[in-house]
């Protein structure tokens, strides 16, 4: 376990988190000094990323007078309010800010990517994975299923009174967009990830409906 603070706020980085990031990166490929130092700037641009994308959530909710923590874990991470009561505007810029940081970050690496200095081969590969890592963890991310940004997002939108209807769009979203991940790419780790989240959200439904079918 890894613990630090930045800008005032305590961080914790769980062992699940660099283990994620290998196995996405191409952990099969480190078998030579080649692989394991792309694998390791891989790595690294993913901590930066994902690192940036939950500090834009939580210096968002520091500037509503909340205090917080960032935790990031397999599969990226969260920032808690342990005291924070946003209203439904301000829990909306506060989810929002995550990918929008995230997104902003991988305009800027994709413009030196594409117009900037030549780079050394790792230092290239450095920029090509921040990028593709930035713009597709902010776009996964802001995919209508809850828990991710997205689902929070229109769980704001439509308000605690819809919460039915709410779950209801986040499971069949989460098993559309499930089934497309794994007819168009070849990686099992998100279409598991959104299985596990539509279940969870069936779960709810189903609690919230006091158990009937």
């Amino acid at each position: 376990m890894v613990r630090f603070s930045l800008f005032g706020i305590p961080i914790e980085i769980q062992p699940w988190f660099w283990l994620t990031l290998a196995l996405i990166g191409g952990i099969e490929a480190a078998n030579t000094p080649e692989g394991l130092m792309s694998l390791l700037l891989f790595v690294i641009a993913g901590f930066i990323s994902v690192l940036i994308h939950e500090l834009g959530h939580a210096l968002t909710g520091r500037r509503f007078g909340a205090e917080t923590a960032i935790t990031l874990h397999a599969f990226g991470g969260y920032a808690t309010f342990p005291a924070g009561r946003f209203s439904r505007s301000q829990d909306f810029l506060v989810t929002a800010a995550g990918p929008a940081i995230q997104l902003v970050l991988g305009g800027i690496c994709l413009l030196i990517w594409r117009f900037g200095p030549d780079f050394a081969p790792m230092g290239a590969r450095f920029i090509q994975a921040l990028t593709l890592i930035s713009i597709f963890w902010a776009i996964i991310n802001l995919i209508p299923v809850i828990p991710m940004d997205g689902g929070r997002l229109m769980s704001a939108i439509l308000g605690p009174r819809q919460i039915q209807l709410t779950l209801k769009i986040s499971l069949v979203v989460a098993v559309i967009a499930a089934a497309l991940l794994l007819k168009f790419t070849s990686s099992l780790l998100f279409p598991i990830f959104l299985g596990f989240m539509a279940y969870q959200n069936w779960q709810e439904l189903q609690h919230r409906r006091g158990g009937s079918l």
